[in-house]
C-alpha cells in the first residue's frame, strides 16, 4: 500500500538544457536518473542547505519531488539560476506514492536506504497506510526536511554522504567548494547521531552535558531519537529537559 504524501510537490523540468542546468546546481550526479531515483540538495554559495529533493527521469524531462513547504521558494531559486537556459519548470500534477518492499513497475527504490522502500509518481492521490515513516528514519538516521535539514545545515553534518545525496566526483555545483573542503580537509566535530532518550523531551529541546550545550534533540520515535551533537561533549549521560539522553554510538 501507499502512504499519503500531500506534503510533497512534484515539478517537471523540460527543455534541451535541463540536465546540464541541474548538473551545475545540485549536489549529486544527475546522470544517475538513467538508472534510478537520485537524491540531492541545492545549497547556498556558502555551502549551506537550501532544499533537498528527489530527481527522476520522465521521458525527455525530469521530475523533481520536493517538500511542499519549500516548493515555491525552490521554484523561484531555480528560476534565478535559469537565465537564458532552455529549461521550463512546471507543476506536474502528479502525486507521490510510497510503500515498503520491492518497487512496483512504475516505482523507484528510495536511494537513501533500502528500508525506506519505494517512491512512485502517479496522476491520482495515494491511499493511506499505517507505515511509521518517522520510526524508519530514526532507526536508520535519515534526515528530514525542516527538522534535521534547516538553513543552518552543512549537509555533511546531516549525513548526506551516508544517504547517497552527494557525489564528490561530479564536478562543480553551487556550494561545492565548501562541501569538498569539509570532506577532504576537516574532521567533523558536530553532526547527526542516534540517541536513546529516557523521559519527557520533545523535538527541539536543547541537550546539555555537564552544564554545557551539547546539541539539540530532533526527530524522536519512542525512546530513540536523532540528535544534532557536538561529538566532543556527547559523553555519558546528557540531559534534554527532564529527560536523560545517551549517545548510542551511531553517527554520521
Amino acid at each position: 500500500m501507499s502512504a499519503p504524501n500531500s506534503d510533497r510537490h512534484i515539478f517537471r523540468l523540460s527543455g534541451a538544457d535541463t540536465r546540464d542546468f541541474l548538473q551545475g546546481l545540485v549536489t549529486n550526479d544527475v546522470a544517475g536518473i538513467d538508472t534510478g531515483l537520485v537524491y540531492a540538495a541545492l545549497l547556498t554559495p556558502q555551502g549551506k542547505y537550501l532544499a533537498d529533493f528527489f530527481l527522476a527521469a520522465d521521458g525527455d524531462g525530469v521530475l523533481l519531488d520536493a517538500d511542499a513547504a519549500q516548493a515555491e521558494a525552490l521554484r523561484t531559486r531555480l528560476g534565478m539560476y535559469k537565465l537564458r537556459a532552455d529549461v521550463t519548470i512546471e507543476d506536474s500534477g502528479l502525486h507521490l506514492h510510497r510503500g515498503l518492499g520491492e518497487a512496483p513497475a512504475d516505482g523507484f527504490a528510495d536511494p537513501r536506504h533500502a528500508a525506506m522502500g519505494w517512491r512512485a509518481y502517479r496522476d491520482h492521490a495515494p491511499v493511506s497506510d499505517d507505515t511509521d515513516w518517522t520510526a524508519l528514519r530514526v532507526t536508520h538516521l535519515i534526515p528530514q526536511t525542516g527538522v534535521e535539514l534547516t538553513p543552518d545545515t552543512f549537509i555533511l553534518e546531516a549525513r548526506f554522504e551516508a544517504v547517497n545525496g552527494v557525489d564528490f566526483r561530479k564536478g562543480c555545483y553551487v556550494g561545492q567548494e565548501v562541501t569538498a573542503r569539509m570532506k577532504h580537509k576537516t574532521t567533523l566535530r558536530k553532526g547527526l547521531a542516534q540517541v536513546e532518550v529516557k523521559g519527557d523531551a520533545t523535538p527541539g529541546t536543547d541537550i546539555v552535558a555537564d552544564g554545557k550545550p551539547a546539541g539539540t534533540l530532533l526527530s524522536r520515535s519512542g525512546d530513540t531519537a536523532i540528535a544534532y551533537l557536538r561529538y566532543d561533549r556527547a559523553q555519558g549521560s546528557m540531559q534534554a529537559g527532564a529527560a536523560s539522553v545517551f549517545w548510542t554510538g551511531a553517527a554520521g
